[in-house]
């Protein structure tokens, strides 16, 4: 059967909370939470005298200092390694774009150098510190995923179609020894939310929206990464450190807004997004992040109920509470520097990327004083110790002295991680169309395999690969890695037939079939939030792509990467059969195994993956019944011809994007071009040319890769700004938090004498600017990026942003621009000068 029939989570639930007088009181005060109506863990691990021994012993030698900086982590970006000699903090992280060296890609031998002096700074003694190894934390969320050459098993969202826990064990396993052989000894997963709504951004990091199948993962992707409780293999040397995350919801919040509120009734809160936690605490895991998010208005790290009452008490969570990226600068009364509120209410450490120094320097302050209680500071640095302790880091020795670290050429990336990742990309493929049978195709035909993501790794891996966004890349980047069109053509060539990859669908002689693989193009976090569902809305290449070769006479296989589901009926009815192949990773042959039969006529793989996402019938979340419900999927033995399906999207008007303001020259949907002359007064151009009322600024279309798809500005009096001007302000502070920038396309022509600017605007006399240095551009274009972070610093309220892009400059000034969007991934980055 294409369905995969189970039983309603919400109705089993909704017969063990509601019908006690507890349950009808979840539904009465959804703000209030009550720890004994939540769902027990039991912590694996016995007690351990031994061990308490050891924690108070090491405990008894560390002075006030030591044990504030075991409750902070920072990230390689902003430390150095005489820094850590001085701080002995209990952790360092590698963000995702944080690289050894301010590079933009790192080898495993530059991370095993890197961790190695970090290493070797906390344990010197000689300035009177105790000597106790850092937790070495990064987001590996798919396979080691910031390393070269490492192997990249498919997005989460991918694998909830494999309905595999055993598969989770075995990549958990895989990643550690992976991650392990690089240096580093704590990842960042599993993300255990319950995505409920698919605009979010990070809908791909959960497993499903049916909170079943991510219970059934989390313990085994648990033991996965740290080994199973009461063996010998528990966070041995193959293994790592876990983090269960985001504590708790940060996939149930209205509108699916990243870092937003989930505006849910507490019994919701438990029967959905709670489900995750307690099999991994079962399992043993050592930490769990607390989500940025919000629960009824009230932030994670300021929920002492969830946090210590619930994690800690009621499910008996024995480990240790990390908060995420300066997550603590938005509790109400906190800064990223000083939040002695997130360690009250049960953090144990705190993430401060950036802010490390300052935080610690007030909450040494605010222990001293007695405004964070010496008890909790105690708790917390014993909660971390333990974790060390039985991860057996005290005699591990330097990351790069470690036994799989001294293999790291057998392990990262080898052809068994590879092979793995390539059954996990054929278990979570999901067939939703074939119709008239034309899968599985003859490798002996002539096959074209067309589309932007025809032999794009980067497309097909998606976001948190090698970078944050995971963009700017190219197949170069990937060793060892393979695309889904080298795949396919591997294969029909080695079976006599022929084949063609032309993403552009321009093939040299006509061919039987075409596989046309396309998609969502990779994002990760905020980055990714979107209003609706619509795919691409205004750009229809890949659906006209399609239509194209059906029109001469090809049958055509739609390949869809994504990392959600999406509303896609229309390249649905035009492709012959419809494919969901998620962000499949860096093993893109695996595609071909399923969609291929054998050179003698052989099925060695047919379709298992079943929808773990429901797959949308409008572009408009919870509208309807959904196309294809949870548990959909075909397989060869179905013989079905899907109706034609309706090709109305629900969605009228256009969004207000708050990223993307000027594309081809021209504003977006929510913001306007605004001119001011040197008189002050500001004009806004419905046409080119156009100029200010004084002459002093003259804007006309140019040509950069189409016809007028930029803009030329010429300041041909005294001081001019030309910005794009928001219908309502914006609050980027989201994104100022990250590493996130103002990216322009532009070319600069001539600069005159005054100097000119790049900043945003948040009120009559609120601004944040920076100065365009001259010569910082070569001649042609260039991404010129400007961080948020100077401008906040230069004076933008990021909460009140009311034109996110102005150019000030004066008489002499020449310069063209095309497109102005927040993003990363910049070729030139203005330092933060103002």
């Amino acid at each position: 059967m294409p369905v995969r029939h189970l039983p309603s989570t919400r109705i089993l639930l909704a017969a063990l909370l509601t019908c006690t007088s507890a349950g009808m009181a979840l539904a009465g005060n959804a703000a209030a939470v009550h720890p004994a109506l939540w769902p027990k863990a039991h912590w694996p691990l016995p007690a351990d005298a031994a061990l308490e021994r050891r924690v108070q012993a090491l405990m008894a030698k560390m002075s006030v200092q030591d044990k504030v900086g075991q409750l902070i982590q920072a990230d390689i970006g902003s430390i150095t390694p005489a820094q850590m000699r001085k701080y002995h903090l209990g952790s360092i992280l590698a963000g995702g774009n944080s690289k050894p060296g301010g590079g933009r890609f790192a080898t495993v031998a530059q991370w095993k150098a890197l961790t190695d002096a970090f290493y070797h700074a906390a344990m010197d003694t000689s300035g009177g510190h105790v000597a106790i190894p850092p937790l070495f934390g990064i987001d590996a969320v798919h396979g080691d995923n910031g390393t070269i050459g490492a192997t990249l098993f498919p997005q989460n969202s991918a694998l909830g179609n494999a309905h595999d826990p055993a598969l989770m064990r075995a990549i958990g396993a895989a990643t550690a020894a992976e991650v392990r052989a690089t240096g580093f000894n704590w990842s960042f997963a599993p993300t255990l939310a319950v995505p409920q709504d698919p605009r979010w951004g990070r809908a791909y990091e959960g497993y499903s929206q049916d909170p079943r199948v991510v219970a059934s993962y989390a313990g085994p992707m648990v033991e996965g990464l740290q080994g199973t409780p009461g063996t010998a293999s528990f966070l041995d040397d193959a293994h790592v450190i876990a983090s269960a995350k985001h504590f708790l919801a940060d996939g149930g919040t209205k509108d699916g807004k990243d870092q937003g509120d989930a505006e849910i009734d507490e019994y919701t809160l438990i029967a959905i997004h709670s489900a995750g936690y307690p099999p991994a605490i079962d399992a043993g895991v050592q930490t769990v992040m607390a989500s940025f998010s919000s629960w009824n208005g009230v932030k994670m790290l300021a929920n002492r109920g969830l946090l210590t009452d619930v994690l800690k008490r009621r499910m008996d969570f024995q480990g240790f509470v990390v908060g995420d990226w300066n997550a603590q600068g938005q509790i109400p009364g906190c800064t990223n520097q000083d939040c002695p509120a997130a360690y009250d209410n049960g953090a144990d450490m705190l993430m401060a990327p950036d802010s490390w120094r300052g935080l610690y320097e007030h909450t040494l302050a605010e222990v001293k004083s007695g405004a964070i209680p010496m008890a909790r500071v105690d708790d917390a640095v014993a909660r971390i110790l333990r974790v060390k302790f039985r991860m057996g880091l005290f005699a591990a020795g330097a990351p790069s002295t470690q036994p799989l670290a001294r293999e790291s050429e057998r392990i990262v990336g080898s052809a068994a991680h590879r092979a793995l990742a390539r059954r996990a990309v054929r278990e979570s493929l999901v067939l939703l169309k074939n119709d008239g049978n034309l899968l599985p195709l003859d490798p002996h035909q002539r096959i074209l395999v067309a589309g932007e993501g025809a032999d794009n790794i980067s497309q097909q891996s998606g976001g948190w690969t090698l970078t944050w966004q995971g963009t700017g890349l190219s197949n170069a980047d990937f060793p060892g890695a393979q695309s889904i069109g080298a795949g396919i053509a591997e294969q029909v060539r080695a079976a006599g037939g022929k084949a063609e990859i032309a993403p552009d669908g321009h093939y040299t002689r006509k061919p039987d079939v075409a596989v046309v693989v396309f998609g969502e193009t990779p994002y990760a976090e905020f980055q990714g939030d979107i209003p609706n569902l619509r795919f691409r809305p205004g750009d229809d290449h890949d659906l006209d792509l399609i239509r194209r070769l059906r029109a001469q006479g090809i049958p055509v296989v739609a390949v869809f990467l994504c990392g959600r589901p999406l509303w896609v009926n229309r390249e649905i009815n035009a492709a012959n059969a419809f494919v969901v192949a998620w962000l499949p990773g860096s093993e893109g042959g695996g595609v071909a195994d399923v969609l291929l039969r054998k050179p003698d006529g052989r099925i060695d793989y047919d379709f298992r993956g079943k929808l773990a996402f429901a797959w949308p019938r409008s572009a408009v979340v919870g509208r309807g019944k959904p196309q294809f419900p949870l548990g959909y999927g075909l397989s060869y033995a179905d013989h079905v011809n899907l109706p034609k399906l309706p090709e109305q999207s629900g969605v009228s008007g256009n969004e207000v994007l708050v990223d993307d303001y000027l594309e081809k020259g021209k504003a977006t949907h929510g913001y306007a071009i605004a001119l001011t002359g040197a008189d002050g007064k500001a004009v806004e151009p419905i046409a080119t040319p156009a100029a200010t009322a004084d002459g002093s600024l003259h804007m006309t279309a140019l040509d950069y890769k189409a016809q007028e798809d930029a803009r030329r500005l010429d300041w041909s009096g005294g001081a001019a700004s030309f910005s794009l001007v928001a219908t309502s302000p914006l609050d980027l502070d989201r994104q100022t938090n990250g590493d996130v920038m103002l990216v322009t396309t532009m070319r600069i022509d001539a600069q005159g004498a005054q100097p000119a600017w790049i900043g945003m605007r948040c009120g009559h006399d609120c601004r944040g600017r920076v100065e365009l240095p001259r010569a910082a551009v070569p001649s042609g274009w260039q991404r010129v990026g400007v961080p948020l972070k100077c401008l906040r610093a230069a004076g933008a309220d990021m909460h009140h942003i009311v034109a996110p892009f102005v150019v000030d400059a004066g008489k002499g000034t020449r310069l063209a621009i095309s497109r102005v969007v927040l993003g990363t991934n910049p070729d030139r980055v203005l330092p933060c000068t103002h």
